[in-house]
């Protein structure tokens, strides 16, 4: 039997390591036409709230 990395849910990401600049997206892509979106950080949970303002709001 062969052993193969558990898959815990989460997208498996091909990572360059070689681009040292940082990752853009637009909040549009984020939150995907919704007004919330959750962000899970070392084992924390952060929501990404658009207001009606359209100013972006970070809560732990």
């Amino acid at each position: 039997m062969e052993n193969q990395p558990v898959n815990d849910g989460e997208p498996q990401l091909s990572v360059d390591r070689t681009d040292t600049s940082p990752r853009q997206w637009t909040s549009r892509e984020l939150l995907e036409g919704h007004t919330e979106a959750i962000i899970v950080h070392a084992g924390e949970i952060y929501r990404l709230r658009c207001t009606r303002n359209n100013k972006l709001i970070l809560h732990k």
